[in-house]
């Protein structure tokens, strides 16, 4: 099966094929999330909070992003692979900026890059994208700004939204994630700009969905935002197959002679 493509993934849209996206930070995660037929596999800096234990995506580096983003990259045939640039990697100088992106491609194996933000940030997705570095925009409820926004709120303000969607489209992103939107107002958007829209928590009209993979599969150890479903359970079978070793383990039935060399 062929690898999927930026211009696979616009493709996509004009057919009304819906496009599949996930998180993950690991080779193994990806190599599954892969074989499943997941189109696009995100390298979130969400890590920080799933897998770091962070209260925010704040603290993660661009080492840390450029580190899960090469584990994933080697665990992936088919999907497209995206690094989430981290905070303070895009937002003081654009050219640092381009290099920072630059390295997710060179080093990490990734075939694009994300960053949050909405006209604000166009002109840096315009000079990354004339490096060549095919960008992904993030629009809405952007985690990297939970301070200025007071917390993790709902955004309503649709003409800003809107004009966020199509500044970041003409600068030469591919696609755009839309979090945290009212679905009416993620449904213009998606009907108005010509490339793809991914939603987190942005209704079902969106070109597709994105979900943190901890989310999906019940692995979350904390809060579970409204717009998460849990389509399967590894907590609780990871803390069954805990719980059967630790049993086997005392009782002394683990290891037997099956898994003991003579």
């Amino acid at each position: 099966m062929a690898s999927v493509s930026t211009t696979h993934l616009v493709k996509m849209k004009a057919e009304g094929t819906k496009i599949v996206a996930v998180t993950a930070y690991d080779f193994p995660f990806a190599r599954l999330a892969d074989e499943a037929g997941v189109d696009v596999i995100l390298v979130g800096d969400s890590l920080g909070m799933v897998v770091q234990g962070q209260k925010n995506t704040l603290p993660v580096t661009m080492e840390e992003m450029l580190y899960h983003t090469k584990m994933v990259s080697r665990g992936v045939t088919r999907s497209l692979v995206v690094g989430d640039m981290p905070f303070l990697s895009y937002q003081a100088d654009v050219c640092e900026a381009v290099r920072n992106a630059g390295l997710f491609l060179k080093e990490a194996g990734a075939a694009a890059v994300k960053l949050e933000g909405g006209a604000g940030v166009s002109e840096t997705i315009r000079a990354m994208v004339d490096a060549g570095i095919p960008v992904q925009a993030h629009i809405g409820l952007t985690p990297q700004s939970v301070h200025a926004m007071g917390g993790y709120r709902i955004q309503r303000d649709e003409n800003r939204l809107v004009d966020d969607a199509h500044k970041v489209a003409e600068a030469g992103a591919f696609s755009i994630v839309l979090e945290g939107i009212p679905a009416p107002i993620a449904r213009r958007i998606t009907e108005e700009v010509g490339i793809p829209t991914i939603g987190i928590g942005a209704g079902v009209h969106c070109d597709g969905q994105i979900l943190v993979m901890h989310d999906l599969l019940g692995l979350n150890l904390g809060y579970m935002p409204k717009f998460t479903r849990m389509f399967a359970d590894l907590k609780g079978e990871s803390l069954k197959g805990f719980r059967a070793y630790g049993d086997a383990v005392r009782e002394g039935s683990f290891p037997g002679p099956d898994h003991s060399y003579q």
